[in-house]
């Protein structure tokens, strides 16, 4: 059975049990603070759970894109070395939210696995949780029970809290669960050597392909378990090990889910599958993190340097790595294996198909980008064994290591890799260290708190009134006590609230919370989940109290005119670019807004110059707010509402509409275009391979940059009083400039030629050798470079030592003959150290060639005394 049948009979199986077949979420998580990626298949369901949501369908089902690779739920050193693990994985789930429970999931699992799909009914072993004293909880007899209609006692084995209490983290829902292992080795394996034995043991053919948990307690910050008001289902199904048990493997990669890129990556480098360990993981690393980079760019995530975007980079590079290292490829190729990933898995996420060109633009670019890192990092790397080798040292500085790593994403087994070659190795504890102190820089940077909901108003309701009023009377709901970043706030959720949350790139409003004389500053506005929480610096002196809830009205109006905004100007790019524009991100705030989308080459200034035009003819048309506040997402479509990539729709949605421009959108804005007044883009840039960004500004914020230029030019123009053409006045004064620059540049070259004969033939004859030294006038310290190999070329054999000052700080640079580094073990970094403390400085270099720079230019002479002094000591 193909996987894309295994998928299929999974979902009309669960829709034949009355379920709701619903679309994977984005794996790209933007509304939950707590993540950044969907690690689990319930993480689009937390608010059912929480009971801050009702489901609108109580039993659902549907197969989730997952990634692992931050927090507790890390596989990725795993990730091609054994054959299970993956960073990218789906997840088949059923749900119930207060719908079935314990009976109905057991029996259906073993329905499926063992009726639908045929399965071993003898290959599977069960666990339930065997209790905890400590939480006061007893075995799961109940579940026991169940089980014991369909396997024998034997097969159901008991797990403690690890393996068998499922938790959603430290707070919050969780509840016993059962997990189903199947036994895949031979039939010779299974008689010989019993399978009870080896479930939860790492062991690579016997393992866990379905959880079962049962939600029915809440755990507070205390450590305490509360019963839920309601009992939930929450299943996930590992879809790789499923496959792999399906079409009678031993291994999750020789599935048709990898076996085709796998295949693709072998006869691209020219080594079969199967023929040494090496390349086999290089080759299952490769096919699993193109699954996870790929996805993550069609929800809209670029490799970057920042959260997110960095845990993508990483998984990039690591697989460009192995690629380098054990399969061969010096130039990028990961590009090349996206149409074969795509024709796998895009009919069932056909955002890879829509976005194939993108995707493989922004692997390649980053592929060429880091290739080039690694040359870097291998120059770095050798300069380091040298001096090193020099030093007769075998062992390479932890710190020296962590830079590679850190700076130059120079990976830690390839830099030991190479070391190894040299007969070398790394202080790992020292590198280790190092890696310490950067988590626990990130950890307090991250650092965030939170207290147990206090709960005045239960099972109340949360209206957000924000499209038609900017104040409201509200109630506090529940709040919390939180810190972060090692300062206190208090979280508020309102049964009213004209307060917007941040979310689709619009930041969260702010103001007041008002009660009689009790004013609360509101200061952001945040969404969790789909929960609107206000974030205050206290709590009201008295919570239970109405109030009215009031947003600042200027910085609200402001965002409008910048949202707006964004629409007109994503509607003019299309119409002036081509549909190929899409929205890749925004950033929407009251000063300006920020506008990532898809288009493969630079803008020229006549096409900026036109967008600019298009939206401000649309501002001036005074285009009136046409708003379809809950639409049926095929009647949005009919209108010609685009949707985007990495974004969780519903069934109904919001639909914005200013003349021809007409989207998906959650935000706020103008009532009609002409309140915007201005609109200017600012500048025009790149981000990734394929995504361009706009930085743009309207209204009193676009007049005051307008007027800044104006003021900028009057100020050029008065310079030129006389001149009636201001731009040939300008373009004349840069010609000038460029004459008069290569002027100076010529005698500069003609000191440095007449200061380099001044020090060969002063040179002082010491043996074989000879030394030099003086203080010369120059005008950038890199002169000093220059006029040091100048000297090089024309005397052989010839020791150099030079002083400058520069603006007020004293510079040295020490020149060395090869020969005299081999034959008197002289070491100009040496040398350039010890002088430099002269001058109050410090400095280093190559064994040949060093500079220094210090504070104190009165110290130069002594500087150059020092360092003549130790070059004639091994000289003479």
């Amino acid at each position: 059975m193909t996987s894309k049948d295994i998928r299929k009979n999974f979902l009309e199986f669960f829709r034949e049990k009355g379920h709701e077949i619903v679309p994977s979420a984005p794996m790209v998580l933007k509304s939950d603070p707590t993540l950044m990626f969907t690690n689990a298949g319930m993480n689009q369901f937390k608010d059912f759970f929480l009971g801050t949501q009702k489901a609108e369908h109580t039993k659902v089902a549907d197969t989730q894109k997952c990634l692992r690779v931050t927090g507790k739920h890390n596989d990725l050193e795993e990730v091609g070395h054994d054959t299970y693990h993956h960073t990218m994985f789906e997840m088949l789930g059923n749900w119930s939210f207060g719908d079935y429970f314990k009976a109905e999931a057991i029996a259906w699992a073993w329905e499926f696995l063992t009726g639908r799909l045929g399965l071993n009914p003898e290959q599977f072993y069960i666990t339930i949780f065997k209790g905890d004293a400590g939480d006061g909880l007893d075995r799961d007899q109940e579940a026991a029970d169940l089980w014991k209609k369909f396997v024998p006692a034997d097969r159901i084995l008991e797990g403690d809290k690890k393996d068998n209490f499922w938790e959603m983290g430290d707070t919050g829902p969780c509840g016993p669960c059962s997990e189903i292992h199947v036994d895949l080795r031979s039939d010779a394996d299974r008689r010989s050597v019993a399978g009870a034995g080896l479930v939860n043991s790492g062991h690579p053919q016997v393992v866990e392909i379905w959880n079962l948990v049962f939600i029915q307690f809440n755990r507070l910050s205390n450590g305490k378990l509360e019963n839920l008001p309601e009992k939930h289902v929450d299943t996930g199904m590992g879809f790789e090990r499923l496959c792999m048990a399906m079409q009678g493997k031993q291994s999750n990669y020789d599935t048709d889910l990898f076996q085709p890129v796998i295949q693709r990556l072998a006869g691209e480098s020219g080594r079969p599958y199967g023929a040494s360990r090496e390349s086999d993981v290089a080759m299952r690393v490769v096919a699993d993190h193109l699954r996870a980079i790929s996805f993550s760019i069609a929800d809209g995530q670029m490799p970057s340097n920042n959260k997110a975007g960095y845990v993508i980079r990483r998984i990039l590079r690591r697989a460009v790595r192995y690629g380098y290292t054990y399969l061969g490829f010096t130039e990028a190729f990961m590009h090349r294996l996206v149409p074969v990933l795509v024709e796998v898995m895009g009919e069932q996420f056909p955002e890879l198909r829509t976005q194939q060109d993108l995707i493989g633009k922004v692997i390649r670019e980053e592929e060429q980008s880091f290739l080039s890192t690694l040359d870097t990092g291998i120059r770095l790397l050798d300069q380091l064994t040298e001096k090193a080798r020099v030093e007769e040292r075998t062992i390479l500085s932890g710190k020296d290591a962590f830079v590679l790593y850190d700076t130059y994403g120079f990976p830690l087994d390839l830099t030991e890799l190479i070391l190894a070659e040299k007969n070398m190795r790394v202080d790992r504890t020292e590198f280790e260290t190092e890696m310490q102190a950067q988590k626990s820089r990130s950890r307090q940077d991250a650092e965030r708190e939170a207290g147990d909901w206090t709960v005045l108003i239960p099972g109340g309701n949360v209206e957000f009134v924000g499209y038609d009023s900017l104040t409201s009377d509200a109630r506090i709901v529940r709040y919390r006590h939180v810190v972060a970043k090692k300062k206190e706030y208090v979280h508020l959720v309102l049964d009213r609230t004209p307060f917007y949350a941040e979310s689709g790139g619009q930041i969260g409003d702010r103001g007041v919370l008002v009660h009689g004389d009790d004013t609360v500053e509101i200061l952001d506005t945040i969404k969790e989940n789909d929960l609107i929480v206000h974030v205050c610096s206290r709590l009201p002196r008295d919570p239970k109290a109405p109030f009215v809830a009031r947003v600042r009205d200027s910085l609200r109006i402001r965002t409008a005119n910048n949202h707006t905004a964004t629409h007109l100007m994503h509607h003019a790019l299309r119409d002036i670019l081509g549909t190929h524009v899409e929205q890749k991100g925004s950033l929407v705030e009251p000063t300006g807004l920020r506008f990532d989308f898809s288009h493969f080459q630079k803008m020229s200034d006549e096409e900026i110059r036109q967008v600019e035009q298009e939206v401000n003819r649309m501002i001036r048309m005074n285009h009136g707010l046409e708003e379809h506040r809950t639409l049926a997402m095929d009647k949005a479509r009919d209108m010609g509402a685009m949707a985007l990539f990495g974004e969780k729709y519903g069934d109904r949605v919001r639909v914005i509409k200013f003349g021809d421009s007409v989207e998906l959108c959650g935000g706020t804005h103008v009532e009609a275009t002409g309140q915007i007044g201005l609109f200017k883009i600012l500048r025009e840039s790149s981000i990734a391979a394929g995504i361009r960004r706009i930085e743009a500004t309207t209204g009193e914020d676009a007049e005051a940059w307008v007027y800044g230029q104006l003021d900028s030019l009057q100020e050029i123009a008065g310079e030129f009083e006389k001149q009636k053409d201001l731009a040939k006045a300008v373009r004349d004064l840069r010609a000038d400039h460029a004459r008069l620059s290569r002027a100076v540049e010529g005698f500069q070259q003609q000191m440095l030629a007449e200061s380099a004969k001044r020090l060969v033939d002063g040179a002082e004859k010491l043996g074989a050798w000879s030394l030099s030294k003086g203080r010369v006038d120059i005008q950038d310290p890199s002169q000093l470079r220059d006029l040091a190999f100048r000297v090089k070329s024309q005397q052989a054999g010839l020791a150099l030592i030079l002083g400058a000052e520069v603006e007020g700080k004293a510079h040295l640079a020490v020149l060395l003959p090869e020969e005299l580094h081999k034959e008197k073990g002289l070491n100009a970094s040496d040398i350039i150290r010890d002088a430099a403390r002269e001058i109050q400085g410090g400095g280093g270099g190559q064994p040949f060639f060093a500079t220094a720079g210090g504070k104190n230019p009165a110290g130069l002479d002594a500087a150059m005394a020092r360092a003549a002094a130790l070059v004639a000591e091994k000289l003479t």
